[in-house]
């Protein structure tokens, strides 16, 4: 897919990728770039340097994402690309002593971003682009829901249940000329990074925004599912699944790891 001369939508994107996403789809030559995000005034800053359009949406709430696309289209015409890209790092605690936690909440608002949000544009878009013959959905998501999360089991299972949407969207709708791709970076040099334990999401080096937007360009070129901007995560994932035993020992002791040095 060419973005050149498509309308597009990023959500998440005031800040970290997807500010770096919306950048790169003007760069390339986007018709317009629409910039969904809860901090109104930065997707604003956003929108601006990009020529798009600014929304304010908390990807949770339906009636969010769906005014969103509605007045997208409203006012820019169809929507050609949306890219699910809103995030959250809540629930990391090296230190948990129980994986099913002491609360819902972390649990159920990882849910409703990692996953209902993915749904919800699905559910909103699908209609139209069945009638006029295709789209796109590009959902940021993590080697997370490849591997695992060590330190967070909220995000850990969210983001698998977002792979196995993106992968059921894509089965579903192949005959509707509907493509999806995944984006699945491990480390990336954003506010979110920071916000939680350093742990072995950056053993392979924290990418730079930049270069994760410039490998979501190569990857909806040659419209590939999976898009890995650490190429190291396939050879996780063939290990994980070569011996599933073997893969949690050694995640076991990565865990280990994590507990002694934070327990000090």
């Amino acid at each position: 897919m060419q973005v050149t001369g498509k309308v597009v939508v990023v959500t998440g994107g005031a800040n970290g990728i997807g500010k770096a996403l919306c950048e790169a789809f003007h760069k390339a030559g986007a018709a317009k770039v629409v910039v969904a995000d809860m901090d109104a005034a930065n997707a604003r800053a956003v929108a601006a340097t990009v020529d798009g359009a600014a929304f304010k949406c908390d990807v949770a709430q339906e009636k969010d994402i769906s005014h969103v696309i509605e007045e997208t289209e409203r006012q820019f015409g169809p929507i050609a690309l949306f890219c699910s890209n809103a995030g959250i790092g809540g629930g990391f605690d090296p230190m948990s002593v129980n994986a099913g936690g002491a609360s819902d909440e972390p649990w159920q608002r990882s849910w409703a971003i990692h996953v209902m949000a993915h749904v919800y544009a699905a559910r909103h878009l699908i209609p139209r682009m069945k009638t006029r013959g295709g789209g796109y959905f590009l959902n940021t998501i993590s080697a997370a829901g490849l591997l695992s999360q060590v330190g967070s089991p909220a995000y850990s299972t969210t983001k698998h249940a977002a792979v196995g949407f993106a992968e059921n969207l894509a089965i579903s709708h192949k005959a509707h000329n509907i493509k999806v791709s995944i984006l699945c970076p491990q480390g990336v040099d954003t506010n979110m990074l920071r916000s939680i334990p350093k742990g072995p999401q950056s053993g392979d080096g924290d990418l730079t925004p930049e270069q994760v937007a410039r490998d979501v360009l190569a990857g909806l070129d040659q419209e590939t599912f999976l898009i890995l901007p650490h190429p190291q995560v396939l050879g996780y994932m063939r290990k994980k699944t070569e011996n599933y035993d073997r893969w949690i020992g050694g995640m076991a002791k990565i865990q280990a790891k994590m507990r002694e040095e934070f327990g000090k």
